[in-house]
């Protein structure tokens, strides 16, 4: 018999006693301060319990339809109405609830995903919109505000990891709307620690360019001497600039470290034919690689693709059927690596469209009512929230802003989104302004 219980078999504890220790466990591992795995090297040689942390560390992959997809030819089908276009609309595996014809996979894992179909924002053009929707909350005159994937470093990162904690996958850098925002400060008042590493396009070729050119031994000297210089003078003159900037060289030097990571032909041919040869669809699958080893943020950007101002109806008809493929191979590899439950996938625009056609056959911005798609960590699957009128001009049931969208985000990543950030010598602010509630159906 066990001595110190006379009721359990000799060399057996108490069950509870493994739930209190599994609780606090697992507490600490999804906390902001997840341990990186160096921290514990001899746990983390074990390979289960690995495995184990890695799908208890939560994370977020955000799909960023630049340009704004249409709601009508994606999740808010209007059949036999004149804001419809010329696609049917399909049933899905959620009972009485149909998608566009453009998007028969989403329509099959339906009971999968959620769906918020009343997202009503103020920002009618792109630069305002994606400013709001990227950041969550009103601009307020003086400052800037950290976009969602530093505010999610911030919360979710180590600044030790090896892979950066916000990564934005651009392949598009210049050349469209967008630009004018991806110039600016996203990282706000959390630093530019907080900032993202952009990967895409010329800034793939510029990392390569840069480490191909200097020799191994040149480059570790040269950092050896940045480290000692920056690190002296942060100490002297307790510089916060200096200490961000100290952290960015470091974050760059350990992304370096994982190249492989970023290298999507390092990655099977059978998942790379899977996802499809266009550019969007190689990125997400390189998101999934990120994620699967520990980045906690990464964004996707397509360019400007969905701004379908011209020829909307042929131009979704490219667009929407590979946005159904990458969705439907992402959801189901996340939740075939026992991910899903840990990762938060998000697909959205800055926008919608309008109902109606203009002269040249495109559809328009259109804040008032749109729809979009999120699926994964602390969410419920298979629901469709919010409702448009007939024709979709307005929201009818349930209109959701860009506060309720990031307090649903922060929610389901286990983060406080009332919280306020600790800023000595400004005013207050918090992640979502006002206590604005999160969208509570989507939540688990």
């Amino acid at each position: 018999m066990n001595p110190e219980n006379p009721t359990l078999p000799a060399g057996q504890c108490p069950v509870d006693e493994h739930r209190l220790h599994r609780r606090l466990f697992l507490k600490g591992l999804s906390g902001g301060a997840l341990a990186t795995v160096t921290s514990f090297s001899g746990l983390f040689h074990n390979p289960v319990f690995a495995a184990e942390t890695k799908k208890a560390q939560k994370r977020c992959i955000l799909l960023w339809l630049c340009g704004a997809p249409s709601q009508f030819e994606t999740w808010d089908p209007k059949p036999g109405r004149p804001s419809s276009g010329p696609f049917a609309s399909i049933p899905t595996r959620i009972p009485g609830v149909h998608f566009s014809s453009l998007m028969p996979r989403c329509a099959g894992i339906a009971d999968r995903l959620n769906i918020v179909r009343s997202m009503k924002t103020a920002q009618p053009e792109h630069l305002q919109a994606i400013n709001l929707l990227q950041r969550g909350n009103p601009d307020r005159a003086g400052f800037t505000r950290p976009t969602l994937g530093s505010s999610l470093s911030h919360a979710l990162g180590q600044l030790d990891s090896p892979i950066p904690n916000f990564v934005f996958i651009d392949p598009i850098p210049g050349g469209n709307e967008f630009e004018t925002f991806k110039a600016g400060n996203w990282a706000g008042w959390v630093g530019s620690e907080h900032a993202p590493v952009r990967v895409g396009g010329d800034y793939t070729r510029r990392l390569q360019i840069a480490a191909e050119s200097i020799p191994q031994h040149d480059r570790e000297a040269r950092e050896q001497l940045r480290r000692f210089f920056t690190s002296k003078y942060e100490r002297d003159r307790s510089s916060s600039i200096a200490r961000s900037q100290n952290a960015a060289f470091e974050r760059m030097k350990g992304m370096s470290a994982s190249a492989d990571l970023f290298d999507v032909n390092q990655l099977p041919a059978k998942d790379r034919e899977r996802y499809g040869p266009g550019s969007f669809a190689q990125h997400t699958l390189m998101a999934r690689n990120l994620v699967e080893h520990g980045a906690p943020f990464v964004m996707v950007a397509n360019g400007m693709n969905w701004d379908n101002h011209v020829f909307q109806h042929e131009i979704h008809q490219m667009l929407v059927p590979e946005l159904d493929h990458v969705l439907f191979h992402l959801i189901n590899d996340l939740e075939e690596r026992g991910l899903l439950d840990s990762t938060l996938v998000v697909a959205m625009g800055e926008f919608g469209r309008t109902p109606w056609l203009n002269p040249a056959r495109g559809r328009d911005h259109y804040p008032n009512a749109w729809s979009l798609m999120m699926t994964g960590c602390g969410l419920k699957r298979g629901v469709v929230t919010g409702a448009t009128d007939v024709d979709g001009v307005d929201v009818t049931e349930k209109p959701y802003s860009e506060q309720n969208l990031f307090a649903t985000i922060f929610t389901a990543l286990g983060i406080d989104p009332h919280a306020e950030y600790e800023l000595p010598g400004m005013p207050t602010f918090h992640r979502v302004e006002n206590k604005v509630e999160p969208i509570r159906e989507l939540l688990a």
